[in-house]
């Protein structure tokens, strides 16, 4: 591990000498913004030379303290403050087959002057350490993530640890170790094993380890809380509620929250007595799920739950609670914007706060919880200014078989929102994902250019319900599409949108659904781009990571079928004839999600029909373009190609 000290880096950039796609593409830049446990620090990852750093910065002076990179290939990850001094990071890997980093599971630790350097745990370890009478610190196949940094012990944290396959591969249906660690030497003494794969486990007030969830081989979600060493099954508790997950421990060691569901409804918050299995619903709304959870770090305690019916909105577990009135004076001091409590102190004196909207991607801030200040920290994305970008506008209608299917529409700033050039952009998924309202770069380029982007809810997203989930599921090809096709009309009926300037793009699953609606409706699109889009779903049993596990195949059984005929007539590579679209196609080589393979069997059906197509693959790219450079190429061919369409004159 390499460490060194050095000046505050900062960037010199120029916003006005870079083309619209190079502008729009570029990454944050900073990100991972923390503060130390007493506040004498604040650290953030930023980018040098093509690779992740992080930095540490004094918090009074805001001067550059300490500086952490690793030579050649690798690059600093996520990372956690372990105590007042200690920081613990993952080590990443940028290989040339692959621009998304790899991280195999090695954790690093320093002080925060660069003293004490230490390789804790990783494959990798096994160096003599100094002195015989210490013992070796021993490899392990496994990757490790931070479960719990014991706040109150200043020498060990808690680490998940997900073991390697014969081939050397994370395999998450196995069981999971939690190992405790030492910060400084990285000898660990294991505390507990899952009895469940994909586990997720759960401390409580006191750092023990007291919750797992998982999923077994049927995807069918189980929970166990230890007892005197034991795990035993929740089913115990007769708390008859679907999808139960503990989100954190209530008053006592004897209670926690919980979400869960009825009868394939919305999520509710509950809180459960675990001597009793009594249960109290505290929080439910009738549309949507939670989106996200949070916890008091100092209490280790939920005390708010945010929700996503259009715009966000907080719902407080418990007004009283410390947080809770903070967050209110947060949200009150930055009108218009969403915040969120990122990091802390230990008895939560400072703050790092995000805020962001539709219009800007994020201000860091830090706040004095006593002297009731907020100082602007970082600007995530300095180059873009809020004043000039889109409004995204929640939107809602009823589909053609009476579901209410939500969405977002980004209308270009400046222009009337009147017979606009369209781009509808369906999310990726289809199932546990969905659209949210904030800030979308790539949404935000093209309105920037003119045109309206349309998001779509469809049925099979996740956070509406189970109900509603589960109504797209083998509904891919068919009622799903139609959501995203209804959708596209009722923004044309409310006259925001020129019925004949329309493309459809989308990523993933919006790969398939732009291929997809485009061959239903093909008089409604004059083009479609698909990225790192599924062609053929029959192929998806037989390539790609989703078919490499018996969960993965699973899955797929239930959300697809197994009825040839029908996956063949909602497969975009089988019904080419019907396509009358102008088509791009971009896809990553090293794409183990949706594999080249699928790329391919699109391309053989349209040249068998000598159909013409556009094309961009980035060989060393994955499921999604992570280098900037990539994604500037991408963008430029992408708006080049929608202007054209669109008859957008530049």
């Amino acid at each position: 591990m390499l460490l060194v000290c050095g000046g505050l880096f900062t960037h010199a950039f120029a916003a006005e000498s870079l083309s619209t796609a190079r502008l729009f593409s570029r990454g944050a830049e900073f990100s991972n913004v923390k503060i130390s446990p007493t506040g004498d620090y604040i650290s953030a990852i930023t980018k040098h030379n093509g690779k992740d750093k992080l930095l540490i910065l004094n918090a009074k002076t805001k001067q550059i303290h300490h500086a952490i990179f690793f030579p050649s290939n690798a690059q600093v990850g996520d990372y956690a403050w372990v105590n007042n001094e200690r920081i613990v990071l993952q080590k990443e890997y940028l290989k040339g087959w692959s621009d998304v980093p790899l991280y195999y599971g090695e954790l690093m630790a320093v002080n925060a002057d660069g003293s004490r350097a230490t390789y804790l745990f990783g494959f990798n370890s096994g160096e003599q350490q100094t002195g015989s009478h210490l013992k070796k610190n021993t490899p392990i196949r496994a990757t490790a993530f931070i479960l719990d940094p014991l706040p109150d012990d200043d020498r060990y944290m808690l680490v998940n640890a997900i073991p390697w396959n014969e081939s050397n591969s994370l395999n998450y249906e196995l069981s999971q170790t939690v190992y405790r660690v030492d910060l400084y030497k990285g000898f660990r003494r294991k505390v507990t094993t899952s009895p469940i794969g994909y586990s997720r486990f759960l401390t409580d007030h006191d750092g023990e380890v007291r919750f797992v969830a998982g999923e077994d081989e049927n995807n069918i979600t189980k929970v166990f809380y230890r007892q005197d060493r034991e795990w035993l099954n929740t089913d115990n508790l007769k708390l008859n509620l679907d999808d139960f997950y503990p989100i954190s421990f209530a008053e006592n060691k004897n209670s926690i929250y919980a979400a869960a569901r009825v009868k394939g409804e919305t999520l509710g918050i509950y809180e459960i007595n675990l001597e009793t299995g009594e249960k109290t619903q505290i929080i439910k709304d009738d549309k949507s799920d939670p989106s996200n959870y949070w916890i008091n770090q100092t209490t280790k305690k939920l005390y708010a739950v945010e929700f996503e019916n259009g715009y966000p909105s907080y719902a407080f577990v418990n007004p009283e609670d410390s947080h809770s009135k903070l967050l209110k004076q947060l949200l009150a001091s930055l009108p218009g914007h969403q915040v969120r409590i990122v990091s802390e102190t230990r008895h939560s004196e400072k703050l790092i706060v995000v805020a962001f909207n539709d219009r800007n991607p994020g201000d860091y801030y830090i706040f004095d919880t006593k002297a009731l200040t907020l100082q602007h920290l970082a600007s995530a994305k300095k180059w873009l200014d809020p004043a000039q970008m889109s409004e995204v506008k929640p939107i809602s209608f009823t589909s053609r078989d009476g579901k209410i299917i939500s969405g977002y529409l980004t209308l270009p700033y400046g222009k009337e929102a009147k017979n606009l050039p369209l781009v509808v952009n369906p999310h990726g998924g289809p199932h546990g994902i969905r659209d949210e309202w904030g800030f979308n770069t790539q949404n935000q380029m093209l309105a920037n250019q003119g045109m309206a982007v349309l998001q779509v809810n469809f049925r099979g997203s996740g956070g509406f319900g189970q109900n509603f989930e589960q109504a797209g599921f083998q509904k891919w090809g068919s009622e799903v599409q139609y959501d995203i096709l209804d959708a596209t009309h009722y923004v044309i009926d409310q006259g925001y949108v020129d019925k004949n300037r329309i493309c459809i793009s989308g990523g993933s699953f919006g790969g398939y659904s732009a291929l997809q609606s485009a061959i239903l409706e093909p008089d409604l699109f004059k083009c479609a781009i698909g990225f790192a889009g599924i062609y053929n779903l029959e192929l998806m049993f037989d390539e790609g990571d989703i078919a490499n596990s018996a969960s993965g195949t699973s899955y797929l059984k239930n959300v697809l079928g197994q009825n040839s005929e029908v996956l063949r007539a909602m497969s975009p590579s089988e019904n080419v004839d019907k396509l009358k679209a102008n088509l791009l196609l971009v896809h990553g080589g090293d794409d183990e999600r949706a594999p080249i393979e699928q790329l391919e069997s699109l391309e053989k059906a349209l040249k068998a029909r000598d159909y013409p197509y556009e094309k961009l693959v980035m060989d060393d790219e994955g499921h999604g373009f992570y280098n900037d450079d990539n994604r500037a190429q991408y963008y430029e061919k992408m708006l080049l190609f929608l202007k054209k369409n669109l008859d957008i004159k530049s």
